[in-house]
């Protein structure tokens, strides 16, 4: 660990001062930990592999992680306690002694990420088992805290002799007979319960996503284990990148018998998560109220270089901002610049307000996309979707009461009944985008009157009785009821909705298809000019902000912009 690393920068691409070359990366990172008191080493594989010293572990930790990583923890601790006898004076000897003390009591754990070894769910074999690999997906249900046995305490029922037995990857081997050679008896081995040492455990659920499931084909799901820090760490409704060791374990016939199945049960034993995908907004942290400290113990928390943040001040001070941003969103779609200013307001979303006398008003905007059809309100939907935070699109027509709030179901390894998150549950601090919204049933459009009000969704079947957050923005697009808008009436009767749930819509918009030769003439050209070259489709239209820029410059305002509203003099 104490030889000179390049630049973490430098393995991503961006160009930085050579001064910084030759840094101690991983001496500063464990002078650091030592400081803050942190036990977790974020370990970027790929700095393993720069060097020709280093290469032969990288492949060693990829093949062999339930035997290199356990030695890499030890060399932290080590390593901790060297630098203290190194750096503190003979003077201090108390002090030096109280914090190597301190330093042996923990446990520390390197987290290794960034590897090559990436696998689809659907490409884990047998060949991977007790391999490092990493695979991404969409959570989609974790269990409460399992406690999870590490040292077994043993007591001898005859002449009460205790052994102590450790978890030796994951599996403790009870003591046949009692191993004091006076007593020898067999079976008599009794497990103490409260003398046992006992570590947090969590069994997690993770999806594929939708955009890599084949066609025609459904997802794919495989079970992550995490303990201790990963605890909690993620909820449902996240994508992430999971990096763990893929493990095997058998499944017993009958739980009295021995007698054990032929098939293993698989699952994925977690020792880094990291949020993923850049072109998604984060998590709103007004709404969801998450402390960032916590979570850059366990994921790596994207953060905007100085360029990125100066640029991003730039063009606040735009005269223009607020219509190049409204033209930078879906630049594909030919003009309708008021519907995108509108959802451009939803995705930077208003202040959550709690009042000191009580009550508490949302800041999260609805809009109801209204029009005849072919006027691109589905490519808004889907294109919203892909760079929301925790998005969620589904359709009107294929969802039901219970797949857009909760669902209860009986846990495969508990049999206890448990609650399934919904679309709106898992879109919590995100948007949720509803396509054909006219055409669900009106049992299903009940259930959104409390969610687009109160922000929440009350639950009671099955003897669970509990209140569930949604949180969450609806983008919703709905045809009008004779699939033409007939301008002759008024907006209520054209659109198939009950007034109670039109008035929950912060915002309407009707797209109409008029008959006008001028503008179809306009509208073919556009599209014509996007299956033609880049410079031609950017010298016919005006300046656009591509997308990562675009998520960034939403994502830095709703983190450090927290507008009040000025007093009336």
């Amino acid at each position: 660990m104490s030889f000179k690393m390049k630049y973490r920068k430098r393995m991503d691409g961006i160009e930085v001062d050579p001064t910084k070359d030759e840094e101690l990366y991983y001496s500063n990172l464990l002078n650091t930990m030592a400081a803050s008191g942190s036990t977790n080493l974020n370990l970027d594989t790929q700095n393993l592999l720069a060097y020709p010293t280093t290469k032969k572990l990288y492949y060693q930790l990829i093949n062999y992680p339930q035997e290199v990583i356990p030695i890499m923890d030890q060399t932290i601790k080590d390593c901790l306690v060297s630098s203290i006898l190194d750096n503190v004076n003979s003077a201090a000897e108390s002090s030096r002694e109280s914090l190597i003390d301190q330093i042996e009591s923990n446990v520390y754990r390197v987290r290794p990420y960034n590897i090559q070894n990436r696998k689809g769910m659907r490409e884990l074999n047998p060949q991977d088992i007790d391999k490092l690999v990493t695979v991404k997906g969409l959570i989609i249900r974790s269990t409460p805290i399992i406690p999870d046995m590490r040292v077994a305490f043993f007591k001898c029922t005859a002449c009460e002799h205790t052994v102590v037995v450790e978890n030796d990857r994951g599996v403790i081997q009870e003591p046949i007979k009692c191993p004091r050679q006076v007593c020898a008896a067999s079976n008599s081995m009794e497990l103490i319960h409260n003398r046992s040492t006992f570590a947090n455990k969590q069994v997690i659920k993770l999806q594929e996503t939708p955009d890599v499931v084949p066609d025609g084909q459904t997802p794919h799901s495989i079970s992550l284990c995490v303990y201790d820090e990963l605890v909690d760490s993620t909820r449902a409704g996240d994508r992430v990148e999971i990096c763990g060791i893929f493990k095997s374990a058998p499944v017993k016939v009958n739980p009295a018998r021995r007698e054990l199945k032929a098939l293993y049960k698989t699952y994925l034993d977690v020792v880094h998560i990291k949020k993923v995908d850049k072109h998604r907004l984060g998590a709103d942290v007004s709404t969801l109220e998450v402390e960032l400290q916590e979570q850059q113990e366990v994921d790596e928390v994207r953060k905007l270089s100085d360029e990125e943040v100066a640029k991003i001040l730039s063009v606040s001070e735009r005269p223009d901002l607020y219509e190049l941003l409204a033209r930078s969103l879906a630049p594909s779609i030919y003009e309708m610049e008021d519907v995108k200013k509108g959802i451009l307001l939803q995705l930077f979303g208003g202040t959550n307000k709690k009042f000191t006398k009580g009550g508490k008003y949302r800041g999260d905007i609805n809009i109801l996309l209204c029009g005849d059809p072919s006027t691109s309100k589905s490519q808004l939907l889907q294109y919203v979707h892909k760079i929301a935070p925790r998005g969620i699109y589904t359709s009107g027509k294929g969802s039901s009461a219970v797949g857009l709030t909760a669902y209860v179901t009986r846990d495969i390894e508990t049999k206890q009944l448990v609650l399934e998150s919904g679309a709106l549950v898992l879109s919590d601090g995100g948007v949720c985008c509803i396509d054909e919204f006219d055409k669900m049933s009106d049992s299903t459009r009940s259930v959104l009157h409390e969610v687009m009000e109160q922000q929440t969704i009350s639950i009671a079947k099955a003897g669970i009785i509990t209140t569930l957050n949604a949180r969450t923005s609806i983008l919703a697009s709905a045809n009008p009821i004779e699939s033409r808008y007939n301008p002759n009436l008024p907006v209520t009767k054209n659109i198939d909705l009950p007034p109670p749930l039109l008035s929950r819509f912060d915002l309407v918009y009707l797209i109409l298809d008029r008959v006008d030769e001028k503008i179809d003439s306009q509208l073919a050209k556009h599209i014509a000019s996007m299956y033609l070259e880049d410079t031609v489709q950017s010298a016919s239209t005006n300046e656009i902000l591509p997308v990562e820029f675009l998520t960034s410059y939403i994502q830095y305002a709703k983190e450090n912009i927290q507008p009040r509203l000025t007093e009336i003099v």
